[in-house]
């Protein structure tokens, strides 16, 4: 529909997390309406410290499709493993 609200993408951060996460999408006229809209409906708990909106369009993603080409490089490359690395005897529990 042409006079349909942009989709937008909402993360919370919670109160004892460090990384914000994806809890759903809401359509909203602006980002203003989007933070306000995100709050009444995924915090409604007072769970949250901080949210993110994003529109859903300007959201990048690779496909499940590009799964190989994109992380099997890496299985190659064992310097990039914490076991490559020699751990001092005065490190304890890492």
């Amino acid at each position: 529909m042409a006079n349909e609200w942009p989709l937008w993408e909402v993360f919370i951060r919670s109160q004892h997390g460090l990384a914000h996460k994806h809890v759903g999408s809401l359509h909203a006229a602006d980002p203003e309406m989007a933070i306000r809209n995100a709050r009444d409906v995924y915090t409604r708990r007072n769970e949250g410290v901080s949210i993110w909106a994003v529109r859903s369009s300007d959201v990048v993603a690779s496909s499940p499709g590009d799964k190989e080409a994109l992380f099997e490089p890496a299985n190659s490359k064992i310097y990039r493993h914490p076991t490559f690395f020699p751990m001092p005897e005065e490190v304890k529990h890492l």
